[in-house]
């Protein structure tokens, strides 16, 4: 089943207080960007991050679900309303993730 626009603009709406939150359309589904880092994206209207160290202290209480099938295991993050806990979890989570890849020319 694929995400709905709908749902992706209301998480963008909860982040829009971070500077840098992008995100790319991928088969029906949407990758979420923070300073150009994936942190984690929007699948089956279901927001998942990635399970770094932040994100777990975080939420230790998190599911881990499969984004779809054959893909690794993401943390379930419940409480999308929460702006500020969102924001917080997003920030917290960027040194955790590794640097983005440079393009070859």
């Amino acid at each position: 089943m694929a995400s709905k626009k709908e749902h992706l603009e209301f998480v963008l709406e909860q982040l829009s207080q971070l500077e840098g939150i992008t995100y790319k359309a991928m088969m029906g589904e949407f990758i979420l960007y923070y300073q150009g880092r994936i942190f984690g994206g929007i699948y089956d209207d279901r927001l998942l991050v990635k399970p770094t160290g932040s994100a777990k202290r975080l939420m230790p209480a998190a599911s881990l679900e499969l984004p779809y099938e054959g893909a690794k295991p993401m943390l379930l993050v419940e409480d999308i309303d929460d702006r500020q806990f969102l924001c917080g979890l997003v920030e917290a989570m960027l040194d955790d993730l590794p640097e983005p890849k440079k393009k070859k020319k």
